[in-house]
């Protein structure tokens, strides 16, 4: 092939109604002008499926077309389905939000824990952001290591007083109580009570049968002039350190990272938040109470994140709209992955949106390429 052949198509698939051509555009647009590597992006309203888009490639070296069973790691938006899973399990009495931690796991009254709540682990504010023993990489896949560790040490801040994001810790803390309530974990819990019964393709661990559906994140480059990090943003980033490699390793894919682990794509995100969006109940199957898929929207804890070093606002698992992410009302939920995922619920218009990626970008806020195609939705259903 000489250099005047013409360049391979780009890959784009999927559909949407005519209602959100306004999406489809953009996505197109990002995939084909090389803003994104591959990505997907979808769209239900009432458990109905109104967008649903997926284009590009799985791989820097553009050898392998994103397709419709793509799936990505997605970082902290693995937090919200964390967070469903507890909801579901409180909904249905097996978790007392306002208990003490400590009622189900009580190693973890150690270094004065004993008055934690189960709702501070939810909406960070436990004071346990990192580990202050030494982590190595390769100890995240050591459950047992992790959550002892955990539960030994002394809080970095007075619990309940200030949030500060708990970005690796809070899916071993929260992963442990729903451990020790159903003897089970907290991903096989998920599976079965959540993804199964929605036909959900997001896998908070994932079997090797899928590694090749897999695509590959490309870390993102350095950015000049950032503010200087908190010394606990620090903590989280250096100990244990978190390189974006491990992601395409089998070592990472089947551990318990369930604040950053996460398998899923546009499509499964949207699937699986549409039982929030839709008051817990998705195309006739009901598995959860509207009272208990409200309850993600009490405001735990508000003011200045001591690791973020910026004003944030946590409902029970779940960022409320503020500073970070401003909405058309107030019953809205919503979370970012680390370099551009992001999942957003609209309770109001019974909308839930799904974002993933495989070229990341540097920043804390929710990325303007998936805030583009959010607002694209929102006034396609003001039309």
């Amino acid at each position: 092939m000489n250099d005047d052949s013409p360049a391979a198509p780009v890959p784009l698939g999927g559909f949407v109604h005519d209602r959100f051509a306004e999406v489809q555009r953009l996505f197109a647009q990002r995939i084909c002008d090389g803003t994104e590597i591959g990505a997907s992006v979808a769209v239900s309203i009432d458990g109905e499926m109104v967008a649903d888009l997926w284009g590009g490639w799985a791989d820097e070296g553009r050898a392998r077309a994103w397709a419709a069973d793509t799936i990505v790691n997605v970082y902290s938006v693995n937090k919200t389905m964390m967070a469903l899973t507890a909801l579901l399990l409180a909904d249905h009495g097996a978790i007392d939000f306002d208990a003490p931690v400590a009622s189900y796991w009580p190693e973890f009254s150690q270094g004065g824990k004993g008055d934690i709540k189960v709702s501070q682990l939810m909406a960070h504010s436990a004071g346990l952001s990192g580990w202050k023993e030494p982590m190595a990489s390769t100890d995240l896949y050591d459950w047992d290591k992790a959550t002892t560790l955990l539960a030994r040490q002394e809080p970095f801040w007075r619990p309940g007083t200030a949030c500060g994001y708990h970005g690796i810790t809070q899916g071993y803390l929260v992963g442990e109580v729903v451990r020790r309530v159903t003897g089970q974990t907290l991903s096989e819990v998920f599976r079965r009570e959540i993804a199964e019964p929605l036909g959900a393709d997001f896998h908070l661990t994932l079997d090797d049968r899928d590694d090749h559906r897999v695509a590959d994140l490309k870390d993102a480059p350095i950015v000049e002039g950032l503010p200087e990090p908190s010394e606990l943003m620090k903590n989280i980033a250096t100990n244990p350190p978190l390189l974006v490699q491990a992601t395409r390793t089998r070592a990472w894919r089947a551990a318990q990272i369930y604040a950053a682990g996460g398998q899923g794509n546009g499509r499964s995100i949207a699937r699986v938040h549409a039982l929030l969006a839709n008051g817990g109940e998705v195309n006739g199957k009901r598995l959860m109470s509207e009272a208990g898929c409200r309850r993600a929207l009490a405001l735990q804890i508000a003011g200045q994140d001591l690791v973020l070093s910026m004003p944030a606002r946590f409902g029970m698992g779940f960022g409320l709209p503020g500073d970070w992410l401003k909405t058309p009302h107030a019953d809205c939920l919503f979370w970012p992955g680390a370099g551009g995922a992001l999942t957003v619920i609209d309770m109001k218009a019974r909308m839930s949106f799904g974002y993933a990626m495989n070229r990341m970008e540097r920043g804390l806020l929710v990325n303007p390429r998936p805030h583009d195609l959010l607002k694209a939705t929102w006034n396609a259903l003001e039309s």
